[in-house]
């Protein structure tokens, strides 16, 4: 991939991509440009990563090349202790520059892993020690933070992603044992066309004046002849790099409570997931303990949200713990639960329709404190305007990712309220990196109490979050589906 004048400071500027490096590449378009080499760090790391191009089995008749940590999608669970300092030493195996982005953790923009923020590259065929304190504690992950443009073996779309595991200094040990998921999707292909899930939501209702502003956008590009943007569609689903029916099981007995750690490392899907005759009783979003425990049929995620939920076993049998959408599980998204003793084909039931509301989770009746400035925000989409792809804007205007330009500039210490407008029929998973945010207001209904770093806002409604400025320096807020935030959908704060 072509560097832009951005990156390509990032990579030769003051030799900072060069720090922990025993040698410097040059990335492809550096025509010769050297950084400084370094020495090797000092001391053995407590863990180790590599960024390489691998074959991955997802079932015997169906194996994929991609890139990957350590060989495997995911890459391996990393469990770090709250606040005890931790190296990780990243090694690029590949011909192009990485980044590694350590998604829900309060780091320094030195080892949070957006270049957009100043994060120096993991150079082609070099090495960063990222050493940094965890926190907070609960379910976080790892992943890629590159864009891809038009290329489906870069960014997310590669198997790029794992689970992280900070312990907290109090585990409440309200189960058994743990068992973590990660859904991802293989063999990308674009289209014009799609056919997201849209109607699970709740609240449903929408905002007239958003949607009429989308509508006439979209009908004025369709007259001017244009066709509709790409999307991206998939061909091969798995849960811990395995289709349905093509890895272990999860074996359970009956009687045991089993904490599910479910993650969605898709680059641009929502997923949803249940077990025939279960139900998941959901104690932590995106690692951080809900205030109203509460027990779902479904899990619906977006791209990048984590849910932890508790499943009873009282239901012994061979089951498939699978996504609704048929086409999908049968292309590979599930895994079966085999109880002890039990034996047979596993069996699949579709359980009711649900309604999936973050307001469930919340502090019932309560509403927030009032913040210290209110930030608007609308986001908008521009039909195929990217060269046949759509383009994304914030308040009129698409993140330029040559200037790198701070949009919003916030003061230490002060409460902010993202007010959210999205002028589009899409849902949009909102990401703020470095922070945690609190959901205050769904559609018009006041909420309280919910502390996410990701949450899905739907197409033609508006979403109010809260969160402080606690974390000096530029942090990017963006959706978190790749096709997206390549085109637009980001914005950089500044805290100062």
């Amino acid at each position: 991939m072509p560097l832009d004048r951005r990156d390509f400071l990032k990579l030769t500027g003051l030799g900072a991509l060069a720090a922990g490096s025993n040698a410097l590449a040059t990335a492809p378009s550096l025509a010769g440009a050297f950084a400084p080499v370094q020495s090797l760090p000092q001391g053995r790391p407590d863990h180790t990563l590599r960024i390489a191009r691998s074959l991955v089995e997802l079932a015997p008749d169906h194996i994929v090349s991609t890139t990957t940590y350590n060989g495997s999608v995911p890459g391996p669970l990393l469990r770090f202790r709250e606040g005890q300092r931790v190296a990780v030493d990243v090694h690029n195996d590949t011909d192009v520059p990485e980044q590694l982005h350590w998604h829900g953790q309060f780091l320094p923009v030195d080892v949070d892993g957006a270049a957009e923020e100043g994060t120096p590259y993991i150079p082609p065929h070099g090495m960063r020690r990222l050493s940094f304190v965890p926190g907070p504690a609960g379910f976080r992950f790892y992943h890629t933070h590159v864009s891809a443009g038009a290329d489906l073996t870069r960014g997310q779309y590669s198997g790029l992603v794992g689970p992280v595991y900070i312990e907290p200094r109090h585990e409440p040990g309200a189960y058994d044992r743990e068992v973590f998921l990660t859904l991802k999707e293989f063999d990308p292909f674009f289209s014009q066309g799609g056919d997201m899930a849209m109607n699970f939501l709740r609240p449903d209702s929408v905002d007239a004046a958003l949607k009429a502003r989308g509508e006439r956008a979209m009908q004025a590009s369709l007259a001017r002849g244009d066709r509709h943007g790409y999307e991206v569609g998939y061909q091969a689903f798995a849960i811990n790099g395995r289709m349905l029916g093509h890895g272990e099981p999860v074996r359970v007995k009956a009687g045991e409570r089993v904490l599910f750690h479910v993650l969605n490392g898709s680059a641009t899907e929502i997923r949803s997931l249940a077990l025939p005759g279960h139900t998941f009783t959901v104690v932590a979003m995106d690692g951080n303990p809900v205030p109203n425990p509460a027990r779902v049929p479904v899990l619906w995620l977006g791209t990048a949200e984590r849910i932890s939920a508790i499943v009873e076993m009282d239901r012994p049998g061979v089951w498939v713990l699978g996504d609704l959408a048929d086409d999908d599980r049968s292309r590979g998204m599930g895994i079966v639960v085999e109880y002890a003793g039990q034996r047979g084909e596993p069996r699949w039931e579709a359980p009711p329709p649900f309604g999936w509301d973050y307001r469930r989770f919340t502090i019932p009746g309560a509403t927030a404190a009032e913040p210290d400035e209110v930030i608007e925000m609308t986001f908008a989409k521009q039909n195929a305007a990217a060269g046949g792809f759509n383009r994304w804007t914030i308040n009129g205007q698409a993140f330029d990712m040559h200037a790198g330009t701070p949009r919003f500039r916030l003061a230490h210490g002060r409460r902010y309220r993202l007010r959210m407008h999205n002028a589009s029929d899409d849902i949009h998973p909102m990401h703020l990196h470095r922070h945690t945010f609190e959901i205050t207001r769904l559609a018009g209904q006041p909420t309280a109490g919910l502390r996410k770093d990701v949450a899905m806002l739907g197409g033609y409604q508006t979403m109010e979050v809260d969160f402080t400025a606690d974390q000096l320096g530029l942090s990017l807020f963006h959706c978190h589906m790749q096709l997206h935030m390549d085109f637009g959908f980001m914005a950089l704060f500044d805290c100062a």
